[in-house]
């Protein structure tokens, strides 16, 4: 054989190589090839599982593949969290994780059955869920400044309902305890939906609490929002005010709702969920949903995700410890 065609016909085949070698590759990482399980530690219809679903429906219909929403309630969000930290580390399990798994549960539990930095690799931020100060119709104050001092000028007199001992809800309301130097009577509750139900139905005079669980009692005129905790009005709430701009800017609070995969997850895999769900995320009809209930939408990089929790846990965390807050 001439030494020229020797030498085209090596070429080809090692071009065929590179090429097979590259296709072994893209097969290799090819995310996702299967069904998604996404574990929501609430049951269903609470705010996080409404959120899992209307993103993973998207996502669904983006990437080709189902997602299948598991809801894992129980142990103030530790059982879905132990199902998941405990599922293989590549990619089809993922976990909604909250401001409780994730920043409130350390510091709550002296033995936590998960540990969120070493079980779990960040993947995104979904959404930010601002607290709103709710009071039912039987309440005589109008606005959050008649509130203020009311609960200042009686000490102890006034109750609030909760969705539970360490719950987003509870720390909201101990924040503006804190910044108002007010002194209240805590009612925890097991979830959020008999507390804000309880406050409509003028069992409890007040509470903090997300749109995702108010929303319909705010729309009715069952209860009355007085003032966000949030930098910026919202656009559902237009009218109601700041704590900023009562003068309280320190009282910042949000149910964080963010998705996790079993530490160890390979970076290329985590790198394209985070893409995929940020994508479902901000379709325009995804965008629309999450409006309704509230939520402040976002899609956030793992690193921006995993320094977003570094900040809450330095922000929190003296606050738990302060209050002597255990729940084991």
């Amino acid at each position: 054989m001439p030494r020229r065609s020797l030498l085209l016909q090596l070429a080809s085949m090692a071009a065929l190589a590179a090429l097979g070698v590259h296709r072994a590759a893209r097969a290799q990482f090819a995310y996702p090839a299967k069904a998604i399980r996404w574990i929501v530690p609430y049951p269903a219809g609470a705010g996080a599982d409404i959120v899992a679903r209307t993103i993973s429906a998207q996502l669904a219909i983006d990437a080709g593949q189902s997602v299948v929403i598991e809801n894992r309630a129980g142990g103030n969000t530790a059982l879905g969290a132990m199902e998941a930290a405990r599922a293989p580390a590549d990619g089809y399990t993922v976990l909604s994780a909250d401001s409780g798994t994730l920043v409130f549960n350390p510091a709550l539990y002296r033995n936590l059955s998960y540990n969120p930095s070493r079980d779990f690799a960040p993947v995104t931020l979904l959404g930010r869920l601002p607290m709103v100060l709710l009071v039912g119709p039987a309440s005589g104050v109008k606005d959050a400044r008649a509130f203020i001092d009311d609960a200042r000028a009686f000490p102890g007199k006034v109750s609030y309902a909760s969705a539970g001992t360490g719950s987003p809800q509870h720390l909201a309301m101990e924040l503006l305890e804190r910044e108002a130097r007010l002194e209240m009577v805590h009612v925890p509750y097991r979830s959020a939906a008999p507390a804000v139900a309880d406050v409509a139905g003028g069992q409890v005079p007040v509470m903090m609490c997300d749109l995702a669980a108010s929303r319909r009692f705010i729309q009715s005129g069952r209860l009355r929002p007085l003032a966000v905790a949030h930098p910026v009005r919202l656009a559902q709430l237009p009218r109601v005010p700041t704590f900023a701009e009562l003068g309280l800017p320190r009282v910042e609070a949000a149910a964080l709702m963010g998705l996790v995969v079993p530490a160890g997850t390979p970076g290329e895999i985590v790198s394209r969920l985070q893409q995929s769900v940020a994508s479902a995320i901000h379709n325009p009809a995804v965008l629309r949903r999450l409006a309704e209930y509230g939520v402040e939408p976002a899609g956030d990089a793992p690193s921006q995700f995993a320094a977003l929790l570094r900040g809450e846990s330095a922000r929190w965390h003296p606050l738990i410890r302060d209050l002597n807050l255990s729940l084991d």
